[in-house]
């Protein structure tokens, strides 16, 4: 492991925020953007249809504008108390997207500050979303989480589970359904996810063509550091990246 890396991962653990040079920033952007590029070329897909969010859970609120400077205008947040804590120093400058468990209790700090909520893993969830976003007279673009390794520890409804789910979203006129979301797991072999990158597609594709009330469905977000060029090789529009951002 290269010194800088494991700097990165030391201080992750301690809880510290990791200090990057906007040239750093800059040059890691590049080449994800390069990769990113040559993997939906090689996918027959145009490039300019993914997105990649920043995921600036790690770093300072002076290094998340860094990365707004550099061009990426997509930051990404685990937390609510971290996201607002950036969105006090930075505000509308940036799209906030809030892309980890959410929640009942936190929805209705984010409700005016997020442009898009990735994880969305219960009708429950879904009802407060929509009650709050009818209180900020606003409404605001969902993602399904969908839990398609179905490991244990991981949030996100069952691939079996989701029609239902989504019969139940089309009633909530304060929630407008744009896609789904997964978090793959973590494996150290190369191309290991590309199987749930494949199935999350082809749900993706099925949920499209059944046209639900309140809903405008383009958008598939998987993918991350380690795995993000296969993810949009099987059809990811937005790519979650952090890591490989700030190493």
């Amino acid at each position: 492991m290269c010194p800088r890396r494991f700097v990165f991962i030391a201080k992750a653990l301690a809880g510290f925020s990791l200090e990057v040079s906007l040239s750093m920033i800059q040059d890691n952007i590049e080449r994800i953007r390069s990769n990113i590029f040559e993997a939906a070329i090689r996918a027959g897909r145009k490039p300019e249809e993914i997105q990649l969010c920043a995921v600036t859970k790690m770093v300072d609120s002076k290094t998340a504008q860094e990365v707004l400077d550099a061009g990426v205008d997509i930051l990404g947040e685990n937390r609510v108390q971290s996201l607002l804590e950036k969105y006090e120093a930075i505000g509308n400058k940036a799209q906030w997207h809030l892309i980890g468990h959410l929640q009942t209790n936190k929805v209705k700090y984010i409700i005016d500050k997020v442009s898009l909520i990735h994880s969305v893993d219960s009708v429950h969830l879904a009802e407060e979303i929509n009650r709050r976003a009818q209180m900020a007279g606003k409404v605001i673009d969902i993602l399904v989480e969908v839990n398609v390794s179905g490991e244990a520890s991981k949030f996100g409804v069952a691939p079996g589970n989701l029609e239902p789910m989504l019969e139940n979203l089309a009633l909530f006129s304060n929630i407008r359904l744009r896609g789904l979301m997964t978090i793959a797991p973590k494996q150290e072999k190369v191309g290991a996810n590309r199987k749930y990158f494949s199935k999350l597609h082809e749900l993706f594709v099925d949920i499209r063509s059944k046209k639900y009330d309140n809903s405008n469905i383009d958008t598939l977000s998987m993918g991350m550091s380690g795995d993000y060029v296969e993810a949009v090789e099987e059809g990811a529009t937005i790519v979650r990246v952090g890591t490989a951002l700030f190493t």
